[in-house]
């Protein structure tokens, strides 16, 4: 069998090593157009249009294709794929809307009654500036979050601690400093939820879905949270990341009546629904909707996967999810990015990465930005360059493994945050 995993980061490799782990058949792995540490792993092919993807598969008879990142999906890649009579695991454009149009998430979750925060759409400066001004949010003192509309790689979101805050972000996000200006064409201003995080992921196949284990994202920058947003610098699966009652109601009033609503509009959900939440003292509400394996989240959650994970994909994309099994190990795990140097800002590139023969057999290392040297070795090529993932009997150990697996890795300006897996009471919603 031939597998094609299109995407280039961290959350491909981790795809692309549960695929080979757990296939009970051989699988010949293709990534378009993979990374220095993918290529160790499948055949890289230097290919990112969908039209000549579709092509791809159909000359090399790729028996399945398997979506990363967003945009592809945004961008219609599935539609493409399944009119020219090819298997592929994802959503179609139309699904694909809950994540390219936050706007077009929040007026879904009103339409089916999905539990979120209040909010406003804006179309220009003066209605944003309006918006935060009008009270809608809490006291004039009140935190307020400014979301770009469109696909930003989790930077498009900013909160203020004040609308004074927010009227600065609204202008900065405009100013396309922070994001492209296509992301900007609309804006999103919503209040700021207070509590505990958690990301709930599901295979889905536009019937049935099966929960993977829940996770926490780390999207700041810095520790305690501090610092602008970046795509992610960590993640955690573990008991404590929400009870079983309260996954229970998250099922029951988010992610069933998000796949209900999903079939009811005409665009049946089959893929890898990511549903971010916080679970504030009114209960769970959504933060936003992803349609694709998050990252760092990938990492952690595959880590601790017993099944065969190319069935799964096989089975979503032919509508029979009831007859295969998801199972994982009963352990918690972690993922910790490294990252280069001035990230989320401008990174220099090509620098040499040393140590990763000497990690250690108890972690995983998945490459997000890297590039192979003439010499053999891998070299810094973006702003995450690598994730460190492990799992243990506790959170603690799991952590343990890859911190320890981190002092023996190293490049000229590695950043990481030493506190992931932390959890402080108040946080408020990021993206």
């Amino acid at each position: 069998m031939k597998a094609l995993v299109i995407g280039s980061g961290g959350r491909e490799h981790a795809i692309l090593w549960a695929l080979r782990r757990t296939s009970r058949e051989p699988l010949d792995l293709y990534c378009a157009p993979g990374n220095g540490g993918i290529s160790e792993l499948a055949e890289c092919v230097p290919v990112t249009d969908n039209t000549a993807l579709v092509d791809f598969a159909r000359i090399n008879e790729v028996d399945l294709t398997i979506v990363g990142p967003e945009g592809p999906l945004a961008d219609g890649i599935v539609d493409e794929f399944e009119s020219a009579g090819l298997r592929i695991m994802g959503p179609n454009r139309a699904a694909a809307r809950l994540e390219a149009s936050k706007g077009f998430a929040k007026d879904f979750m009103t339409r089916h009654g999905i539990p979120t925060a209040r909010y406003q759409l804006a179309t220009s400066e003066t209605e944003a500036l309006d918006a935060l001004r009008s009270g809608k949010f809490g006291r004039s003192d009140a935190a307020v979050v400014i979301k770009a509309d469109g696909l930003a790689a989790g930077k498009g979101v900013v909160v203020a601690a004040s609308p004074v805050e927010g009227e600065k972000a609204v202008k900065e996000l405009l100013s396309g400093n922070l994001v492209s200006s296509s992301a900007t064409e609309q804006l999103l201003i919503e209040e700021a939820l207070k509590g505990r995080e958690v990301s709930v992921l599901a295979f889905a196949d536009g019937k049935d879905y099966v929960l993977m284990p829940p996770a926490r994202d780390h999207k700041r920058i810095g520790e305690r949270d501090t610092g602008p947003n970046t795509g992610g610098m960590g993640a955690i699966t573990d008991r404590s990341v929400v009870d079983q009652e309260t996954l229970q109601q998250i099922q029951r009033e988010i992610v069933e009546p998000t796949l209900m609503g999903a079939s009811q509009e005409g665009c049946p959900f089959k893929g890898i629904l990511f549903v971010g939440l916080m679970l504030t003292a009114d209960g769970p509400k959504v933060l936003e909707y992803n349609v694709r394996f998050g990252d760092p989240e990938t990492q952690a959650i595959l880590v601790r996967l017993q099944s065969d994970l190319f069935r799964i994909f096989q089975a979503i994309t032919d509508g029979e999810l009831r007859n295969v099994q998801a199972k994982w190990s009963d352990q918690s795990s972690a993922c910790v990015v490294l990252a280069s140097g001035g990230y989320p800002g401008p990174c220099e590139g090509g620098l040499p990465i040393s140590g990763l023969n000497s990690a250690g057999d108890d972690v995983e290392i998945f490459h997000a930005g890297t590039s192979k040297s003439e010499g053999g070795g891998f070299l810094t090529a973006g702003g995450r360059v690598l994730g460190v993932a492990g799992a243990d009997a506790t959170l603690a150990e799991a952590l343990s493994r890859c911190y320890a697996a981190i002092g023996r890795i190293s490049w000229p300006g590695m950043q990481y945050r030493r506190d992931i897996g932390a959890f402080r009471e108040g946080a408020v919603a990021g993206p």
